[in-house]
């Protein structure tokens, strides 16, 4: 076995797939999710150990990291949320939420399995948003907090090199996420978000998965401190 690799969001669609694509590779893997029901099926099919836990229960970290084991190739946090709303319509409570799920249980995500990650000379892989490079309406809230990750990428791959490597991936919409299916209402829908791609079609779980297990993997060993687009060129060319 080349390591184990511990995945939050393990049940979700870019954590399944790319904990499916790890398991090819040889890795051991530990998941994390929410459902218990989802989890435990995925785990199963997998050979994978796993914890339940909830990434806003700061407690919950510590717990995964005792689960985790004493030696970690890899941590991959792909938990997230989608929260479009105006300005005038976002509360308090929403920024909180989103950059609690996505910034801050990072960052917990991180500091609990540093010594492990250490020890099996890791490598960490985070998530942003086109909507960081690229203004979107309606996206201030997600952009602030995944404009925190990538923030958290570069601090981290400094302050964690040479042991650790850190960085993070910017996706588009995904048309397989659970997260996007409020969004992709219908076939119309669609089909004119694909259109504001180059490529003309909306991305999947597995388009950013193989980048996520690539770079885990030792063949990116000279890579960090990068936020990787894989967005159909949406974030660089007008469609």
């Amino acid at each position: 076995m080349k390591g184990k690799v511990l995945i939050y969001g393990g049940s979700g669609a870019v954590g399944s797939q790319t904990a499916k694509i790890l398991k090819e590779q040889g890795y051991d893997l530990h998941l994390v999710g929410s459902d218990k029901e989802k989890l435990e099926k995925i785990a199963e099919g997998l050979g994978a150990t796993m914890t339940v836990a909830d990434v806003k229960d700061s407690a919950s970290f510590e717990k995964v990291s005792e689960d985790a084991g004493k030696e970690l190739v890899g941590l991959i946090y792909a938990v997230g949320t989608i929260n479009l709303k105006s300005l005038r319509r976002l509360e308090e409570e929403d920024f909180l939420n989103d950059f609690k799920i996505n910034a801050m249980g990072a960052a917990l995500a991180v500091k609990g399995a540093m010594t492990a990650l250490k020890k099996g000379k890791g490598s960490i892989v985070l998530y942003s948003s086109v909507a960081v490079a690229q203004g979107l309406s309606m996206h201030a809230s997600l952009s602030m907090c995944k404009g925190a990750v990538e923030g958290l990428v570069r601090s981290l791959s400094a302050e964690l090199a040479p042991s650790i490597r850190v960085n993070g991936i910017a996706p588009s919409i995904l048309a397989d996420s659970s997260l996007s299916s409020g969004i992709l209402r219908d076939e119309q829908t669609l089909e004119k978000m694909a259109a504001t791609h180059a490529l003309k079609r909306l991305g999947k779980a597995d388009d950013i998965a193989k980048l996520t297990a690539f770079l885990v993997s030792k063949d990116s060993d000279w890579i960090t401190g990068q936020i990787m687009a894989v967005d159909g060129g949406r974030s660089v060319i007008q469609a």
